[in-house]
């Protein structure tokens, strides 16, 4: 059993620099695809969607140009599990957008996978 210890904020602010990194390279479709846990959830502003609809959504619009990720902070849930919620600074075509964002993570067949990821406009 891997335990969480003292490197779980590392960890975890890793997988989510990861995620971003996937988005801006076009690939958030099978990124999530490949790291939501079946039954994950992602809720966005106009509603809550499934594995498979987050990667088909991923499929349907431009990459983001970049991303801030400010304010990190790490809530331990037990010992292999955690959130990451924090502000994000997004940028696509010279505009920006800010979010306040959370994912909660479990670590599951030998990696972190994403059970939830909530993101709300600011």
């Amino acid at each position: 059993m891997t335990e969480i210890t003292d490197d779980l904020p590392a960890r975890l602010l890793n997988e989510e620099h990861a995620g971003w990194q996937a988005i801006i390279a076009g690939r958030g479709g099978s990124y999530f695809q490949r790291l939501m846990t079946q039954d994950a959830l992602m809720i966005v502003n106009d509603g809550v969607y499934s594995r498979e609809v987050v990667r088909k959504a991923f499929e349907t619009f431009e990459p983001w140009d970049g991303y801030e990720l400010l304010e990190p902070a790490i809530i331990r849930l037990g010992n292999r599990a955690g959130v990451v919620v924090y502000r994000a600074i997004t940028s696509r075509d010279g505009a920006t957008r800010e979010f306040r964002m959370s994912t909660t993570y479990l670590y599951q067949g030998g990696g972190w996978k994403v059970a939830a990821h909530q993101q709300t406009p600011l």
